[in-house]
């Protein structure tokens, strides 16, 4: 059976497009009238992949799925099912007002396996990128219990709640990260350009210059006439950084460090702890056992230092322990974390109390983030005021010694 990529015209008169398996042309043209679409056009591997070549379009490299793209997705379907449309019709709609082209093969991908007798979830576990073991799972819980509407909609909002919380820490970090690199921008045009220009002035200053001077004008001098230099030693740090980053002696020993950073490390445990316990809730609500719950719950976290507490609390669960007791003697999860979920393991209401753990982080996250940048601004504002400060005082004061020595 052979891929098509495939152009046609559906019975609103639209254009739309698509891939689809078939044995050939003429089965995909029977499949497509099934589905009410008239058949224009049809390239069959790699004839699609040199048509492509020959007009390739450089837009595709920088498209993504984001996880508001997928949650918006994921709410209309629920809503289309919701409302009586069958499973087939509804992603058909749903392919039909798509914007992202990924997402848009990925469902149309998806489609013609669940018209060819797959269930839904197994369409969906071809497509990882699209549709992660978290959703894959969950789909698959609300197909076996009957309430896949209800499901897509906690997913819905699970995706929504994650990409604010995204968003929330990318927010604190993008202003800070832009004043560095401006100030690093500034500092350099300064050494390269500013500074050998004035200080070409002292050549003939038969006085000792100070010693912040003579640092200045070294600075200067390495950045003008071994700026290469200087940006192949610094690719070759990064690249030495991501070689070890990539081992798992050098991810475990990373992981732990940032978990201990001064300002950031609390606030990426505070991230970490939000989205284990939202995710957990949401997989538990679906109906996902809770051993594979924890497996998948693992896997989002991010951090290899709590997803081996995560895989110990789960081998822990297995022998026959609660939840709460292996994360308390981790010592990495806070003690009032672990306590609200063995009281909710005690209640019996799980989920509900996970769910409260999820909603005061996030807001913990908020005050957090907002304290952080109010930190951040002026120590950015401090830090690029005094190298500019000592460059200034390190010309100025020669320059002064000169114009008394004139006078």
């Amino acid at each position: 059976m052979a891929v098509f990529e495939w152009r046609g015209i559906d019975a609103r008169g639209k254009e739309i497009n698509g891939l689809r398996d078939a044995d050939n042309v003429k089965v995909l043209r029977t499949l497509l009238k099934k589905d009410g679409v008239l058949l224009t056009k049809a390239l069959e591997g790699n004839a699609a992949k040199k048509a492509n070549a020959r007009n390739v379009d450089f837009g595709k490299y920088f498209q993504r799925v984001s996880s508001l793209d997928v949650a918006m997705m994921t709410r209309q379907f629920a809503t289309l099912l919701k409302s009586g449309v069958p499973l087939v019709e509804s992603m058909t709609a749903l392919i039909d007002q798509m914007e992202n082209p990924l997402l848009q093969a990925a469902l149309t991908q998806v489609r013609d396996k669940v018209n060819e007798g797959s269930s839904l979830h197994e369409s969906m576990r071809h497509h990882p990128i699209v549709f992660p073991a978290l959703y894959v799972n969950m789909v698959e819980a609300g197909e076996a219990s009957g309430t896949l509407e209800a499901v897509l909609s906690r997913l819905a909002d699970f995706l929504e709640s994650q990409a604010r919380l995204q968003g929330k820490v990318q927010g604190a970090l993008a202003y800070p990260a832009f004043m560095g690199l401006m100030g690093i921008a500034t500092v350099m045009i300064m050494m390269v350009v500013v500074v050998p220009k004035v200080t070409a002035i002292f050549e003939d200053f038969q006085q000792a210059l100070p010693w912040y001077t003579r640092a200045l004008m070294f600075s200067s001098d390495v950045v003008t006439g071994y700026w290469w230099l200087l940006g192949a030693m610094l690719g070759l740090a990064i690249w030495q950084f991501r070689r070890w980053l990539a081992t798992t002696e050098g991810r475990s020993r990373w992981d732990s460090a940032v978990l201990k950073m001064p300002l950031f490390g609390k606030l990426m445990l505070m991230v970490a702890v939000s989205r284990f316990a939202r995710t957990l809730a949401t997989l538990l609500k679906a109906g996902v056992p809770l051993l594979r719950a924890m497996e998948i719950t693992k896997n989002v976290l991010g951090n290899v230092e709590l997803m081996k507490v995560i895989e110990d609390a789960g081998n822990s669960i297995r022998e026959g322990e609660s939840i709460a007791e292996p994360l308390k003697r981790s010592k990495k999860f806070p003690p009032i974390v672990t306590h609200m979920i063995a009281i909710g393991e005690r209640s019996g209401q799980l989920e509900e109390m996970l769910e409260n753990v999820a909603s005061s982080y996030d807001a913990q996250i908020d005050a957090r983030v907002q304290a952080m940048t109010s930190l951040l601004e002026p120590m950015m504002i401090v830090v690029m005021g005094g190298i500019s400060g000592f460059i200034a005082f390190a010309i100025l004061m020669p320059l002064m010694r000169m114009n008394e020595f004139i006078n």
